[in-house]
């Protein structure tokens, strides 16, 4: 595997770390900032610096590369398999009537299975139910096949958006790469770091992805009223208090982010399903707390790999972000202490991570995570 790794800051030109690579045909991954890649050069831009490159653009709340968090920039990595091989697709929501799951087996019926490995999601993240998503994509795929990814983000002000693989990034797009290989070896992971408080409360009434009461009462009144005078900064301010959801039928617990709130209706989008009967409670984190939480993320990535990662994926919520504010940069660190100096270091800050619990195989959508895919051939 042969990586290289450049940054484009606001207002400024394209920096390589290191020497520039002889590549020929390397998957490159674009992460950054709406305003920045919300561009009609954007793509002429990288397409001259990767001729025959296959391009994927995603927005963020925040950049990713090597042991630093960037903000209002563009990142890139370009990877060359030497053993490997990948198929990326691309399906839009728009095209799909907003059916996220129906849009998720679409993406990936597009996948030749033989050899698959992996599938990576870059998903647009304002409009798209993440967990009905997955589902899509699991209901077409073998259960040994992997998945992993994250919902773009829009730094914390869940306005737009945006994604695109080869061409100008856009609303409304979800991109899979598919990963191919004997000899690949791809494990997930992720751990958060927040602790629940105040009562524990039944969803009495949602729909998917929207909350609309809990014991009975607006979801969004009983919400308002924990969050004090911070309820007029909503909905960042529910970055610093998300839900921790126990599932009737579940023994994990999810953490969902707030992405909007409907005042008319009362009611909370959250980033992911929210069934009826699911006990609900407030969580809080301190640094500390995240800081860990990414250095066990690293842990549970690592355990039974039979070699060193070359590459880490992460993708960590801006949430986290928030909280961690100057001290960010901290479970970046821990995560690289954890797995190692061998992999070339990417990601982005996310409205969504998606990846397995520990021990399992079936992905779940989680919020103010630290999620980990670690690649070697």
């Amino acid at each position: 595997m042969i990586t290289e790794q450049g940054i484009k800051e606001k207002n400024g030109d394209w920096k390589f770390l290191g020497s520039r690579k002889s590549l020929i045909e390397p998957l490159v991954l674009i992460f950054g900032n709406r305003f920045e890649l919300d561009s009609k050069d954007i793509y002429n831009e990288v397409r001259e610096l990767y001729p025959k490159g296959h391009l994927v653009f995603g927005t963020t709340s925040g950049e990713i590369l090597q042991d630093r968090v960037y903000e209002e920039s563009i990142v890139l990595t370009a990877i060359e398999f030497e053993k490997s091989s990948f198929i990326v697709v691309k399906e839009n929501m728009a095209e799909h009537e907003m059916n996220a799951e129906a849009l998720g087996k679409k993406l990936i019926s597009a996948l030749p299975k033989k050899n698959l490995k992996h599938a990576f999601v870059i998903s647009e993240g304002t409009n798209v139910n993440g967990s009905s998503l997955i589902k899509g994509m699991e209901s077409e795929l073998n259960v040994n096949v992997s998945v992993s990814g994250g919902l773009c983000g829009d730094d914390a002000r869940f306005k737009k958006t945006l994604a695109s693989y080869n061409e100008n990034p856009k609303e409304r797009e979800v991109v899979c790469i598919g990963f191919y290989g004997k000899t690949l070896e791809v494990t997930s992971a992720n751990y958060g770091g927040w602790t629940g408080f105040g009562p524990h409360r039944t969803i009495t009434k949602s729909k998917n992805n929207v909350l609309y009461e809990l014991d009975n009462k607006p979801a969004l009144d009983l919400y308002k009223l924990y969050l004090g005078e911070k309820a007029e900064e909503l909905p960042e301010a529910a970055l610093l208090y998300p839900l921790n959801i126990h599932k009737p039928d579940s023994k994990e617990v999810i953490v969902r982010t707030i992405l909007n709130i409907d005042e008319e209706s009362k009611a909370m989008v959250l980033a992911g399903d929210a069934p009826e009967g699911s006990k609900v409670q407030l969580m809080m984190s301190t640094v500390d707390d995240i800081a860990e939480g990414a250095a066990t993320a690293g842990e549970y990535a690592m355990q039974n790999r039979r070699t060193n990662p070359q590459l880490a994926l992460l993708v960590s919520c801006v949430g986290r972000k928030l909280v961690m504010d100057q001290r960010t940069e901290e479970e970046v660190e821990e995560v690289i202490r954890t797995i190692g100096d061998t992999a070339t270091v990417l990601g982005f800050y996310s409205y969504g991570e998606m990846a397995p619990f520990a021990g399992q195989k079936e992905c779940k959508l989680h919020n103010q995570t630290m999620t980990l895919t670690l690649f070697s051939e």
